[in-house]
């Protein structure tokens, strides 16, 4: 694989950080595909796609900059590089699909959630053809009417993508959005797995992310899981990655900080836009099922696995599912509802 324009890249199941990465991708000039629902892609197919940043970096993008598919086999016929970007529990529908349309010399990364993504697509299309990836940051979606799709990302971090032989980092390292290659690929996303699991808790709270953060308790409720799932890992003998340079244990520690200590020394992690809140609030406010499976439920796993007990977690994976059975959108629930008879 080389850095050419020419390249047939598709994004299948381009959401909020589908949408966001083809943009970027289609900006500099990629030849790019997304493969997405019936309603997205009538709207970019009108009014084509607005994408920005924290740092200002905005771009609106025609719909002709743009290839729009709501089909699988058209959209996967052809593709040479396709981003996997749908939720955890629509990979194994995906690779089929993958297995089934692209061609034998197509090569699929991993932008998703969880740990276990990589290992579905293997499954289906051989260890050669699948790159694992972990992307850091938050993308914010809206969609005005009358107006072009807005993705906005929401917070910081370099995409960080497993170390091949194909040339792979050249064709994604473009303007506003950098690539970085890593050897020890599996242990970042443990690492932001651990990162990960307060999507869970900022879906319960309905809270924008920086707001939640700003309330200790909520913080303590964060570090509690945290510190389950650091305990599981060690039990398990997994290694983990910092997340963003940031070690897990020092996150626990600064996360119980009163708030004034804490905004001090999480300066840069709350450097997000206001509005920003977890793809699982989404989720939920869409009526969807969640990736709580793949993300307290990896821990509880492997809780399970080890002998070690995890009650908050479990306490926030069943709320989670009673949310998404009530399909009322997040519960808004305060810290103490969360917390519970542990």
């Amino acid at each position: 694989m080389t850095e050419t324009n020419d390249l047939p890249i598709t994004v299948a199941g381009a959401g909020s950080v589908g949408c966001y990465v083809g943009a970027r991708l289609a900006a500099a000039g990629r030849n790019v595909t997304l493969l997405t629902r019936p309603a997205l892609a009538a709207e970019i197919s009108r009014h084509g796609l607005h994408c920005s940043d924290l740092e200002g970096h905005d771009i609106d993008l025609s719909p002709d900059r743009l290839t729009l598919s709501t089909a699988p086999s058209e959209a996967l016929a052809g593709a040479k590089l396709i981003l996997v970007a749908v939720k955890s529990h629509d990979t194994e529908a995906m690779a089929a699909l993958i297995a089934e349309h692209a061609g034998d010399d197509a090569v699929a990364v991993s932008l998703q959630n969880g740990v276990s993504n990589a290992g579905i697509l293997r499954e289906h299309l051989g260890s050669e053809r699948v790159v694992d990836a972990m992307v850091p940051f938050n993308v914010v979606q809206n969609r005005p009417a009358d107006a072009p799709p807005r993705f906005h990302r929401a917070s910081g971090g370099v995409i960080q993508v497993e170390t091949t032989t194909t040339g792979l980092r050249s064709v994604l390292d473009v303007q506003h959005m950098p690539v970085a290659e890593r050897d020890d690929i599996e242990a970042v996303l443990w690492g932001k797995l651990l990162v990960n699991l307060n999507n869970g808790l900022n879906a319960l709270s309905g809270l924008p992310i920086v707001e939640q953060f700003g309330d200790r308790r909520w913080r303590a409720l964060v570090a509690r899981q945290l510190g389950e799932g650091l305990a599981v890992l060690n039990a398990a003998g997994i290694r983990y990655a910092p997340y963003e340079g940031v070690p897990q244990r020092v996150l626990a520690l600064a996360l119980r900080l009163p708030d004034a200590l804490f905004r001090v020394a999480a300066k840069r992690m709350l450097s997000m836009d206001k509005n920003a809140r977890s793809s699982m609030w989404e989720d939920l406010q869409a009526g969807r099922h969640t990736e709580i499976d793949y993300l307290q439920g990896e821990i509880i796993r492997l809780a399970d696995q080890v002998g070690h007990p995890t009650p908050l977690n479990r306490r926030v994976l069943a709320l989670v599912k009673e949310a998404e059975t009530a399909k009322k959108g997040s519960p808004g629930l305060p810290p103490e509802a969360v917390s519970g008879p542990l």
